[in-house]
């Protein structure tokens, strides 16, 4: 499958001020699947450590000695292989697991930086203590998200289709991309779980492996915090559902907990929105001030999930009402289409906005020099009072609603069908 991240590992590789890379984010996001296939297509050959289950040799060679060059003839030793400058692959994977190979990156890049090393790891900011020695300034990083609506389209071999949608935002294919949107909702964008529904269609087979990676998500809470903190990650993390059936979503920490106190989870919060696993849009005292990232309030902020799979696994809802219903977001409305939205536009910084609480717009994003205001209405009732409200206001220069009717394009307003979003830097620069 194909995953825009690689073109950004290919500049790495080409790159002249290049330093080890660390590609984080949360498990199951095709980390390692990515880091081999950019080995098979860029590299004579590639060495792969996994240290969650390497051997005691290996594990050993970073407790005894952080010497790059020690450390690279030991491992020609044990796997048998020469390791050539600018010609092989190093991956250091799950490095979560031995901290110590986190703070060897340091001296690859001092002393051996002909060398190409690739770590990864998952929930790091979870596992990694204080006392962890990390390399500042001495690495580049890369958050990997989990895929977009467009990968997912071209997992299905729709390549045809999306550049014709792009090039001339062609509506005759509607119903067909209403059909993979619905898919796309059910499997989540953990690219294990597509790639088994490509292949197989099996919708029982896919519940269980979300049910896997679920679990393990739970597992690593457990097994690299303290009890302490193990238990308010899990608070947070199985409260968010129960946000969105709140009138005000935002995030109430007495959901969590009753008589919790603000410093007792902001760790955790921190934490995990740190590790990937949960997203945090703020709102903002000023909407005519550049940058909005100035006037953010900290305290007061929506929360939402790394994958919309772990929202629907969390807030029980059965596969059958993606799979199976005419129109999607019937019962569970904005629910989906927000968090729809939010993952397929990850590169963007989103707040929202709202009104004497009256009015309040789901996003609101610094897109240049101009802030654009997103309304996400979840079926075709597009009636919005809070985007009048705000553009009488404000006076914005664009205005972009994501719905279910057909592509809009009027004065003030671009109406994008949820299916089409894979097309939105094309209309949004038009």
């Amino acid at each position: 499958m194909y995953r825009k991240a690689i073109e950004k590992l290919k500049n790495w590789k080409n790159s002249k001020t290049r330093k080890p890379l660390l590609i984080t984010w949360a498990r199951q996001v095709g980390k390692t699947f990515l880091i081999k296939q950019f080995g098979n297509e860029c590299y004579s050959n590639q060495i792969y450590l996994n240290f969650e289950n390497a051997p005691t040799e290996i594990t050993q060679l970073f407790v005894d000695e952080l010497n790059p060059k020690k450390i690279l003839t030991n491992l020609e030793i044990y796997f048998k292989q020469e390791i050539i400058p600018w010609k092989t692959l190093i991956i250091f994977d799950e490095i979560q697991s031995n901290p110590r190979v986190l703070t060897s990156l340091k001296y690859f890049n001092e002393l051996a930086w002909e060398y190409h090393i690739v770590a990864s790891g998952s929930l790091l900011w979870i596992t990694l203590h204080k006392e962890t020695s990390f390399p500042v300034w001495k690495i580049e990083f890369l958050h990997l998200e989990p895929m977009d609506f467009e990968e997912f389209l071209l997992a299905n071999g729709e390549e045809k289709l999306i550049k014709l949608c792009k090039k001339e935002l062609n509506q005759n294919f509607n119903d067909k991309l209403y059909e993979y949107m619905k898919q796309y909702l059910f499997t989540g964008w953990m690219p294990e779980v597509v790639q088994s529904w490509i292949s197989e269609q099996d919708v029982e087979k896919v519940d269980l492996l979300q049910w896997n990676i679920l679990q393990s998500y739970k597992y690593d809470f457990s097994k690299h915090t303290t009890e302490q903190m193990t238990k308010r990650l899990t608070q947070i993390w199985e409260s968010i559902p129960l946000q969105f059936a709140k009138e005000n979503d935002k995030f109430i920490r007495w959901i969590i907990r009753e008589w919790a106190r603000a410093k007792d989870y902001e760790i955790a919060l921190q934490r995990l929105e740190d590790s990937g696993l949960v997203r945090k849009v703020n709102r903002v005292k000023r909407w005519d001030k550049l940058p909005l990232l100035a006037y953010q309030e900290e305290s007061i902020f929506k929360l939402y999930f790394l994958d919309i799979w772990l929202l629907r696994k969390l807030a029980d809802i059965p596969s059958k009402v993606l799979m199976n219903k005419l129109t999607i977001f019937d019962e569970y409305n904005w629910l989906f289409a927000e968090q729809f939205v939010l993952q397929n536009l990850w590169k963007y910084k989103f707040f929202y906005w709202t009104s004497n609480a009256n009015a309040e717009v789901d996003f609101v994003s610094q897109i240049g020099e101009d802030i654009i205001p997103f309304e996400v209405k979840s079926g075709n009732n597009t009636k919005s009072k809070s985007l009048k409200i705000y553009r009488e206001k404000y006076n914005p220069k664009k205005s972009i609603r994501f719905s279910l009717l057909n592509y809009i394009e009027q004065e003030w307003l671009i109406n994008i069908p949820l299916y089409l979003i894979f097309c939105f830097d094309e209309i949004f620069q038009k």
